[in-house]
């Protein structure tokens, strides 16, 4: 009953990929346009392919300065121009069969009963677009079905404002046809909803209107407004409210099996065990997505202060000491080191380091984020694992809901802080933001505003886009990426597991690669680059240029 579009998988994919032209017979023994498109269940089968375009669990805070495996092309800024790109091409494959949904809707006798998959389509088209324009910038607007005659086909890419702006349409008139959460049930739990469609209007105008702030765009203040009005919307919706099943332990368990269907959850990439599985607990566990030391210095103090202000602060100088007397999430999100935690193939809890189990000792850092605690396929992580991937959660709404306003404001109020970060703040029970404390402890709002959305939103993927549209990427991802403290602490003498002293940070290799205070230098900023004037837009594939002039690739590429 939870994961609705299965078993109609491949039938939709047969469906909305074939041809619908030049046919003289219905085919006796294949699906085609003669013999769909009758029913509501007809639409209904159509769209559920399209939640198959929705993200999958991925690593891609690597292409940021809080999360490393190995050298990220992307983060070091070497990454080159190619022939193709699956993020352009999946997306325009998406977006056509959003287009045909909405035409064969249109022309349908039944077209007043299809408005909620009319709405989903128009739904999956903005996301796509969306996935597009958050990469290349402005794009080629295709709104309808093309065949290979059509001139659309060769069509230059749109206005940024004009792409913008039909993808925020899109979404507005999607809201207007789907239904609230609340109003489903059964095997239609799952499927987009209003609070879905107005929560990433919020986000995409965020990124439109920071992205414009940034860049003295006189405009931005009107998609603030748009990202302000539909954050509360959500807000006011009383739909969603913060995963607090869990306690004290809420956020983490809120990104494994418990918080499957969580009040939190707006729109999930939907898995199961046996239909639908994955190995991300095997990816992260293995250390495929380390944090760094930028990060782990995000994390407030117990008492609200950084880690630079804070008489509460322990030093490195000890395994583990960084982690005491922080923001609950630090040691939700990143592992003490020493640590039993439920890992890959270990039935039991097994003691965590950054070099045993885990493979990946770059950083030292451990992350704990995602590990599931499902004993039998972490026993046996070929059976795969079934939570569901959170794409649009109320956490997100919120810290929505307060950038924008103070960006828009230069300022926010006590007010608008308890209904937004402050929630987020007391499921963890971390001490408030307000003015006076910013204002007394020599704060800026503006910075612990994005230090609380990085912390919250961390290794969620949203990193390199915040730098991006913040402009400040030039500035945070040419630097050091360092990693904990090994010159001078226990890291720096033998460490003994199960039976072995497996410390890999006691040989010269390691204790040179270090900076004046000791840290590990995981990779060096002479090795890294960003030019502000290439790399804030992604190249386009350029076999699509080629097939199309009339495209124009990106500045600096």
């Amino acid at each position: 009953m939870k994961h609705t579009y299965f078993n109609a998988f491949i039938f939709s994919i047969l469906l909305l990929t074939g041809c619908n032209k030049g046919l003289d017979l219905v085919p006796k023994d294949a699906i085609s346009d003669a013999t769909f498109w009758n029913t509501t269940a007809d639409f209904k089968l159509a769209a559920n392919n399209l939640y198959s375009s929705l993200e999958t669990f991925n690593t891609l805070d690597l292409q940021s300065d809080i999360a490393y495996d190995v050298p990220n092309s992307v983060s070091n800024g070497t990454y080159q121009t190619s022939e193709n790109d699956s993020r352009w091409t999946n997306a325009y494959i998406y977006i056509r069969r959003c287009n045909k949904i909405i035409a064969k809707a249109a022309a349908s006798p039944i077209a007043s009963a299809l408005k909620q998959f009319v709405g989903e389509a128009k739904f999956f088209r903005a996301y796509n677009y969306w996935m597009l324009y958050r990469y290349f910038g402005e794009v080629p607007l295709i709104t309808s079905e093309l065949d290979i005659n059509d001139e659309a086909l060769y069509a230059p890419r749109s206005a940024r404002k004009e792409t913008v702006d039909f993808i925020l349409k899109d979404i507005t008139d999607a809201a207007n046809d789907l239904p609230e959460k609340s109003a489903l049930s059964g095997s239609d739990v799952g499927r987009v909803t209003k609070g879905a469609a107005n929560a990433l209007k919020a986000r995409i105008a965020l990124f439109e209107g920071t992205w414009g702030k940034s860049r003295n765009d006189a405009g931005a203040n009107g998609y603030l407004d748009i990202a302000i009005e539909s954050a509360t919307t959500v807000m006011n919706s009383s739909e969603y409210s913060l995963f607090t099943a869990k306690g004290s332990q809420s956020y983490r368990y809120f990104f494994i099996e418990e918080g499957d269907d969580g009040s939190e959850a707006i729109l999930d990439r939907r898995y199961q065990m046996q239909i639908a599985s994955y190995n991300f607990p095997g990816v992260v566990g293995e250390g495929h997505l380390l944090p760094t030391k930028k990060l782990a210095d995000m994390y407030l103090c117990a008492d609200g202060l950084p880690v630079t202000k804070s008489p509460l602060f322990k030093g490195y100088d000890q395994t583990g000491s960084e982690f005491q007397q922080r923001d609950p999430r630090m040691t939700m999100t990143i592992v003490i080191p020493g640590t039993a935690i439920p890992q890959c193939w270990y039935p039991q809890p097994a003691e965590a380091w950054p070099f045993y189990p885990q493979r990946n000792a770059n950083t030292g850092y451990t992350t704990y984020k995602f590990l599931s605690e499902d004993a039998a396929s972490n026993e046996s992580p070929g059976l795969g694992y079934g939570y569901d991937r959170h794409i649009l959660r109320y956490a997100e709404v919120l810290l929505i809901y307060a950038e924008a306003t103070f960006e828009k404001n230069g300022a926010i109020s006590d007010e608008d802080l308890n209904k937004s970060i402050n929630l987020i703040r007391q499921r963890v029970n971390m001490i408030e933001l307000s003015n006076s404390f910013v204002n007394a402890n020599g704060l800026d709002m503006r910075e612990e505003i994005r230090r609380e959305r990085t912390v919250e939103l961390a290794l969620e993927g949203f990193r390199y886009d915040d730098l991006r549209r913040w402009k400040t990427a030039e500035n945070e991802l040419p630097t050091d990426v360092k990693g904990i403290k090994i010159v001078g602490t226990p890291w720096a003498n033998p460490i003994v597991v199960e039976g072995q002293d497996r410390n890999p940070y006691t040989d010269a290799s390691w204790q040179t690669r270090t900076d004046a205070n000791g840290f590990i230098i995981v990779e060096s900023a002479s090795g890294r680059s960003f030019d502000p004037n290439k790399h804030y837009l992604a190249p386009l594939p350029t076999k699509e240029i080629l097939i199309n002039p009339e495209l124009k690739q990106n500045p600096g590429w």
